[in-house]
Order: structure tokens, then C-alpha cells, then sequence
């Protein structure tokens, strides 16, 4: 999918015990302007429940609404209860970015 400055891709396997792994491979900006399509093609695979790996290797740069975008994603995933929201491959900047907002730690696991 792709919007302003924003695409994505979702691949989605099966471990051996039928758990659902979805990963969302993202490129670009997550920002004022972006966030909400990421969100509106994360939350169905939340309500659907398992592993969603975010992939951000190719984000080049996240802003405050992105940042909050994204917390609010691992906030739904947990009260979902059976789904697991993980953020990999983070770009040195986006690593420094949620460690100054102590987010690091929280969104990583």
C-alpha cells in the first residue's frame, strides 16, 4: 500500500502451531500526514490477533504524531490480550528518538 510519503507491505506466515505472524515492512515518513493509513493497516491485524512485527528499516523520519501513532498501536495490540506488537530494524535516529522519549524499551518488545 502506499500513501503520501508512506508505503508499506505486509507478508504473513504460520508457525508450526498455526500462530499467525504478520510483518509490516514500512518505508518512508511516519508523520502528521501518514500515520493514520499505517494505522488503518495495522489495527484489522491486531484484531486478528498474533505476532505483528513492524518492520522500519526503510523509515527515514517520525514525528511526535507518529510516535504517539505507534504507541497507541502497542496499546491496542496489549489490551487485545492475544496479540504481540514488536518494532525492528530501527534506524539509529528512530533508536535515539525513543530512547530521549523512553519509549525505546517499551515498543521494541
Amino acid at each position: 500500500m502506499e500513501t503520501q510519503g508512506l508505503s508499506w507491505t505486509v507478508d504473513e506466515s504460520t508457525d508450526d502451531k498455526g500462530y499467525m505472524t504478520s510483518t509490516v515492512k514500512v518505508d518512508g515518513r511516519i508523520v502528521s500526514s501518514t500515520y493514520r493509513e499505517l494505522d488503518e493497516a495495522v489495527r484489522p491485524l491486531i484484531a486478528r490477533g498474533g505476532r505483528i512485527i513492524l518492520d522500519l528499516t526503510n523509515v527515514e523520519y517520525m514525528d511526535s504524531l507518529g510516535l504517539g501513532g505507534l504507541v497507541a498501536l502497542k496499546v491496542s495490540a496489549i489490551n487485545k490480550g492475544y496479540c504481540t506488537l514488536e518494532l525492528v530494524n530501527l534506524t539509529p535516529r528512530l533508536k535515539q528518538l525513543l530512547s530521549l522519549t523512553n519509549l525505546l524499551q517499551t515498543l521494541s518488545a
